[in-house]
């Protein structure tokens, strides 16, 4: 769909918002805010690490929130979308953005944790746009390996002992 630019104004907001809600759910922990910005069938994936994550449906995306809600080292997190680009029509579309996630515990400096990019598929259901696919790509590894001028890529990082769980790829 990349050039078509045929969405209205209203839906490139409405999408937009969709991204703000996603990241104000999560960074605050709303379980049910955060599970309703996708659809029932969604995927959400994350390279972040040597072992990515995919999570699937309802059910899957649920678990995940709950599991990174409850850990000691996620309050003070905030997810920063920039760079959104959307090409669509009718009722779906896809949007790539920019993504860095601070940690905003304690005094200053604060430090980004994350750097990375999202690839997202999203559709109109009942008036509202949802994520139907969502991959987080961190900015490291293979993603970088296509733009010219990398002096080398970063080795995918092991994933910490905090988030080491079982059924999600660690």
């Amino acid at each position: 769909m990349t050039g078509t630019n045929v969405l209205s104004v209203e839906d490139r907001l409405d999408i937009q918002e969709l991204l703000a809600r996603y990241a104000w759910t999560f960074d605050t922990g709303d379980v049910e805010g955060f599970v309703g910005c996708f659809t029932a069938d969604a995927v959400l994936c994350e390279d972040a690490f040597e072992e990515p994550d995919r999570w699937e449906g309802a059910a899957g995306i649920r678990a995940m929130a709950e599991f990174f809600f409850s850990r000691p080292s996620f309050p003070g997190r905030q997810h920063h979308v920039s760079h959104i680009m959307i090409d669509g029509q009718g009722d779906e579309a896809t949007v790539r953005s920019f993504c860095f996630v601070t940690d905003c515990k304690g005094e200053p400096p604060f430090m980004i944790r994350f750097a990375g990019h999202y690839l997202d598929k999203v559709v109109r259901q009942d008036g509202r746009w949802l994520f139907r696919d969502r991959l987080i790509r961190d900015w490291s590894g293979e993603a970088l390996a296509a733009f010219p001028g990398q002096g080398g890529v970063k080795v995918p990082r092991a994933r910490p002992p905090e988030l080491r769980r079982p059924g999600f790829g660690g």
